[in-house]
């Protein structure tokens, strides 16, 4: 450089999410509570997709569209043993439950257990357990997995969703009867018997694929494509409550700002904790206006906030402080998270506060609804790094989420996390319990700096963040 000469650098940072966790924040806040690590613990693996998980104890017990399972590290089609759409992994170290292997004809779409843990349900589309007939549902011991005979209601359609009390199993899904009685996608049967029970509440113009209880068992909040619901459509456009007992409609005011219904959209998923119900959704297309996340009181349903990240959300899970959400995230940028890049990026497991710490600012990406001015959470620093997979040709990562005071459990179709082959299942655990090695990595070649000169004596320096 000839002397005299100032040369100007112009550093642009391109940022996106990277994988990354904040188990120890200083201060802790509400607006910034602890996460779980971002480590991704070894956790037996299966070849298909899972749909939902529920913990047991120190088991975890899986539904999904899959044939085998086999240990962390092995490699596709190697090391497997039968697992027929279920199977139960030790919470604490990942293995296998050899014990648990019940099978099941077509694939299960939902699991959850009893209250006292005594019985297992699982739902969806078979039509037999261990080469018995049983009809999109059945209870199983969670030990053997051996089906309990005494336990036979027979939907004529899919079981999407499954809330059990000590009395009573609530079905929720495509079917219009179970058994000869009409049944309108929702029902409820004896929880020893199987017998039809007279709880009847309808759903109309979609499907259910959602329901939670309320602590006090007095309310179930449902979700769904549905646009109707006991033919109210407000509350009961994709979400709304019915009473536990009698199905009548029940007060659910945040369902006069989220609006998922029809063919292109829905509520994806339901979970809860003491106070508050959370609830995720997609929309493609007309019908509906809602793709993150929301915070509903249980008490009527008036909104405790809202997050407007872009891209549908599968499923969520409240743990402690924080609220875990898994979809393809790709724009979180109205409550001040990571920015849309270009070419498109994707986050596909995110962590937000469970207070509202803030306000929703315009929308600032695409023709989206502008859910401006409302309570929003803090996005948390939790950036796990989960590819799509392959299996259902939906170019999907992770579909569900849950977890306990120790770990968040995430399954779907993932073939790796944070770029380790890692198929369908994986943990993550608190600070006191995980390895706490995993950090921001270079994700792709785009982290390599480019250089421009826009006039003489000028250089701009742009990379992608990691």
């Amino acid at each position: 450089m000839a002397a005299g000469t100032v040369l100007a650098v112009v550093a642009t940072v391109i940022t996106g999410p990277v994988a990354s966790a904040d188990t120890a924040p200083d201060p802790v806040t509400a607006a910034n509570p602890p996460t779980v690590s971002a480590d991704p613990l070894p956790t037996v693996q299966v070849d298909g997709v899972v749909w939902q998980q529920v913990i047991v104890g120190n088991t975890v017990y899986v539904a999904g569209n899959f044939s085998t399972a086999r240990p962390a590290g092995a490699a596709p089609g190697t090391n497997t043993v039968p697992r027929n759409h279920i199977l139960a992994y030790d919470l604490t170290t990942g293995v296998l439950r050899q014990s648990f292997a019940p099978s099941l004809n077509a694939q299960a779409r939902t699991i959850t257990a009893s209250p006292d843990g005594s019985r297992i349900y699982v739902g969806g589309a078979f039509t037999a357990v261990n080469g018995t007939p049983a009809y999109r549902v059945a209870a199983l011991d969670p030990t053997t997995g051996a089906m309990i005979s005494s336990f036979r209601p027979a939907p004529n359609s899919r079981v999407e969703t499954i809330v059990a009390t000590a009395d009573a199993v609530y079905l929720g899904g495509w079917f219009s009867a179970v058994g000869s009685s009409p049944r309108a996608k929702l029902a409820a049967v004896d929880a020893g018997t199987g017998a039809l029970r007279g709880w009847n509440p309808s759903a109309a113009g979609g499907d259910v694929t959602a329901m939670v209880i309320s602590p006090d068992r007095t309310k179930i909040v449902v979700g769904g494509s549905f646009t109707t619901l006991n033919g109210s459509s407000n509350p009961g456009y994709g979400l709304g409550a019915v009473d536990a007992t009698s199905g009548a409609l029940r007060p659910w005011s945040v369902n006069g700002l989220i609006r998922n219904g029809g063919p292109n959209a829905a509520i994806t998923g339901l979970s809860a904790d003491a106070a508050n119900v959370y609830g995720t959704g997609y929309v493609f297309g007309s019908g509906g206006n809602f793709e993150g996340t929301f915070s509903a009181n249980w008490a009527d349903g008036s909104l405790r906030w809202v997050e407007d990240c872009h891209g549908d959300t599968y499923g969520v899970s409240p743990v402690g402080e924080a609220i875990y959400t898994v979809g393809h995230a790709h724009y979180c940028g109205n409550i001040g998270g990571f920015p849309e890049t270009n070419p498109r990026s994707w986050q596909r497991a995110l962590a937000f506060s469970r207070s509202a710490t803030g306000t929703v600012a315009r929308n600032g990406s695409g023709s989206y609804f502008n859910f401006q001015g409302n309570p929003a959470p803090s996005i948390l620093t939790w950036f796990p790094r989960l590819d799509a997979g392959t299996f259902t040709g939906q170019s999907q990562g992770p579909w569900t989420v849950t977890g306990n005071a120790d770990y968040v459990v995430l399954g779907g179709e993932f073939p790796r996390v944070n770029g380790k082959a890692q198929q369908g299942l994986v943990r993550f655990a608190v600070r006191s319990i995980a390895p706490n090695t995993s950090g921001p990595v270079v994700t792709d070649a785009s982290a390599s700096p480019t250089l421009t000169s826009p006039a003489a004596g000028r250089v701009t320096v742009r990379w992608t963040a990691n």
